[in-house]
């Protein structure tokens, strides 16, 4: 299995929103035009790819950021899917994202409940002064 890196390339909000059910992330599936809203907003993707011995690619993982790239970077989604997972796809796709913002910029991040022990795993430390307005739908 050879897995390629990229940043920024076109994606399909389809082909996101299917990684997303693969993944088990929660994500509003269901809203394709809102996923694809998502992606057009962000400024930073990181993609996983498994490239075939055929040459075709799948959409195996992604990291999707909102940032200034001089202070502070969001990480809004780090998604593998669940066939990938355990196998370093997702500390890539965080790395990839960290060199692309640089050091003078944070990395933040909300953790779904059923990944609280995979960040500290990773290296994010645990911050407990965050505040939210939940989403309305």
């Amino acid at each position: 299995m050879t897995i390629l890196y990229r940043k920024n390339v076109p994606l399909s909000a389809e082909a996101v929103a299917g990684l997303f059910v693969r993944s088990g992330i929660r994500r509003p599936t269901d809203d394709v035009a809102r996923i694809g809203r998502m992606i057009a907003n962000a400024n930073l993707i990181v993609t996983a790819w498994d490239l075939a011995d055929d040459g075709a690619e799948t959409l195996v993982g992604i990291a999707r950021c909102l940032t200034d790239f001089a202070y502070c970077c969001y990480l809004s989604d780090l998604a593998v899917d669940r066939e990938y997972q355990r196998q370093g796809i997702g500390k890539q796709l965080v790395k990839r994202v960290q060199e692309a913002i640089g050091d003078e910029s944070m990395l933040l991040l909300l953790a779904a409940p059923t990944a609280m022990d995979y960040y500290p795993y990773i290296g994010f430390n645990k911050v407990e002064n965050a505040w939210m307005l939940p989403r309305k739908r």
